[in-house]
């Protein structure tokens, strides 16, 4: 019997980009259009619906290590059948939160689920099967997964204004589900199943595990990093219809400012990871944190027009290049047999920035009394990040040998 021939790259990239753009319902941009529901539904203020997002969120990243290591264990397949259906239950069940508490435990279910596991199988699923290429490839990765990701807030405002809040998060069941499990048992199925599969088709599986990788400064590096993106870029996005609108845009103009966005985290991801491949990743981290400083010094700026759009397109500049820098070099620098154990870890401090993220700008607005010195002290953040970025022991050697 001829052996199975393995599933072209292009098409297990399709799979893992519809994947992570199918978490949007588990994201901050997807949860965004149910807020004014939560509070006037469940007769709640914002405050305490945005407590229970944190909370919730903090809870749910708390255990993505583990999700991480179940990865490496049984493949990305059997991780994406299981996480998906899991998934689906978890959207269901916010159709019925009824309170406060419903809604902490409703939104620990899609952000652990949706934001958390299943974003860390897709971006595992790119970065196992690529090699060579694995730069553009999670360049495209990226920006494409912008690109759905920007259409769920629009699709999910449209089953809404049909069918009501509740049927919204039902209808996401679904369709979540019936793409997500037969895209991994169909499409996945030429992957490694586990690491010992991992560790047999590839030079590049071994190196370090969670435990080794963790006492490198390559990997505090990256969670300074992801951690710097992910909470700032969450401020921003969190707070960016008051933001700009105290710059004196409309509420409409500000919305559509995440369209340059987009477009800045497309262009950003694409160009790291064709670099990436070509030039080297060194001192691509340091990159990604000077767009982000300048995008936040832009923000204290802002006014409508040139200066704004600058702001946003240069903001998803940031991200898309954070993202891809930060994922193309895990493999890198600690081998492919211990990756998902190793994303896991790293997305549990971003996602727990990102959770943190809102709050603290608020708390800086408050202290300082407007947005632009909040945003310039805050600019500390991504500069400490660019800092330790730049450091002399970042690359493959400090990886290889734990400090």
């Amino acid at each position: 019997m001829s052996e199975r021939r393995p599933r072209p790259g292009w098409l297990v990239l399709g799979c893992a980009i519809l994947t992570a753009g199918l978490t949007g319902p588990g994201q901050t941009i997807g949860v965004s259009v149910f807020i004014d529901h939560f509070v006037d539904d469940l007769s709640l203020t914002r405050s305490q619906v945005s407590a229970a997002y944190l909370v919730g969120t903090l809870a749910g990243a708390s255990m993505l290590p583990t999700v991480g290591k179940l990865i490496d264990r049984y493949g990305v397949r059997i991780a994406q059948v299981v996480i998906g259906g899991l998934f689906g239950v978890a959207l269901v069940n916010m159709s019925f939160v009824n309170g406060l508490v419903w809604l902490a435990i409703g939104f620990g279910g899609i952000r652990f689920l949706g934001q958390g596991s299943l974003s860390l199988v897709s971006t595992v699923t790119v970065q196992v099967r690529f090699d060579r290429t694995r730069g553009l490839a999670i360049g495209i990765f990226t920006t494409a997964t912008a690109g759905l990701m920007a259409m769920v807030p629009v699709l999910l405002s449209f089953v809404i204004a049909a069918w009501g809040w509740r049927s919204a998060w039902v209808v996401s069941a679904v369709v979540i589900v019936g793409t997500v499990v037969p895209i991994a048992w169909f499409g996945l199925r030429d992957l490694p199943r586990g690491r010992a599969e991992v560790q047999g088709r590839s030079t590049a599986a071994g190196g370090l595990d969670r435990s080794a990788a963790i006492r490198t400064s390559s990997f505090w590096m990256l969670v300074a990093v992801t951690g710097a993106a992910g909470m700032m870029s969450t401020a921003l996005n969190f707070h960016q219809i008051d933001l700009l609108g105290d710059a004196g845009l409309s509420e409409t103009a500000a919305a559509a400012l995440f369209i340059p966005q987009v477009l800045g985290s497309s262009v950003a991801g694409l160009t790291i990871g064709y670099v990436g491949d070509r030039v080297g990743t060194r001192y691509l981290p340091a990159v990604s944190m000077g767009l982000l400083l300048a995008a936040q010094l832009l923000a204290a700026i802002a006014a409508p027009g040139v200066v704004a759009v600058l702001y946003a397109v240069v903001l998803g500049a940031a991200g898309g290049s954070v993202r891809t820098a930060a994922t193309t070099l895990q493999p890198k620098w600690f081998g492919l047999g211990h990756l998902g154990s190793i994303q896991g870890a790293l997305t549990l401090f971003g996602v727990g920035a990102s959770a943190i993220g809102p709050v603290v700008l608020t708390l800086a607005e408050e202290a300082t009394g407007s947005y632009p010195p909040a945003l310039v002290v805050l600019g500390l953040v991504p500069l400490g990040a660019l800092l330790f970025a730049l450091g002399p022991n970042q690359g493959p050697r400090d990886a290889a040998t734990p400090a």
